[in-house]
């Protein structure tokens, strides 16, 4: 079997899956892959950015095993002009909950941009209010909750509007716009992912 790895920018409103689920976009309808590869992990039908495609079972395993904590850097919009406390409150870990039980994150690389990050368009665009920020902040978390990021700035008074995931590892989206893919070499996408 040869391995395959590749990795896209699965664009906002796209389901984490190739085959159909009603009439939701997946990601068949962007990627032209072999059919024996599948995304590792997920990234949630309103969150764009940085997804690994592949059909390499030990690659899977070991970016999925909390273990591992492997570094995934979320850019994130959010509502209202955010405050040194929040970033900080991110920094130290914050409350969340995850299938209803209460859940202490793990400390998060957390800062304010500051110059808004040169991203894609997004169609459609966030919702625009004149008096209200919408300012760029960057988080680095080491573990992979269920809408973890979006939980953790409304943990902190500032719910999330746009979430892009930028990087894994060493691995980012630059150069990619939504849809794109890059194939890589097994060598290439080991030393990105496992330093």
């Amino acid at each position: 079997m040869s391995l395959h790895y590749f990795s896209v920018y699965k664009p906002y409103e796209v389901l984490t899956r190739f085959g159909k689920e009603g009439d939701k976009a997946v990601l068949s309808d962007y990627f032209d892959v072999p059919r024996d590869v599948y995304p590792v992990g997920r990234l949630d039908y309103d969150s764009e950015g940085l997804l690994i495609l592949t059909n390499d079972k030990s690659l899977n395993h070991r970016l999925l095993d909390p273990k591992h904590a492997h570094e995934r850097e979320y850019w994130a919009q959010v509502d209202g002009a955010v405050t040194n406390q929040a970033i900080r409150q991110l920094q130290e870990g914050v409350t969340i909950s995850i299938d209803g039980k209460p859940y202490r994150t793990r400390g998060a690389d957390a800062e304010i941009f500051t110059a808004d990050p040169i991203v894609p368009e997004r169609n459609p665009p966030i919702r625009f209010r004149k008096h209200i920020p919408a300012p760029w902040i960057r988080l680095t978390v080491r573990e992979g909750k269920n809408r973890q990021v979006r939980k953790m700035t409304a943990a902190v008074g500032f719910p999330t509007l746009r979430l892009i995931r930028y990087r894994i590892g060493t691995l980012t989206i630059d150069g990619l716009q939504p849809g794109d893919m890059m194939e890589h070499t097994q060598q290439e996408i080991y030393k990105a992912l496992f330093r």
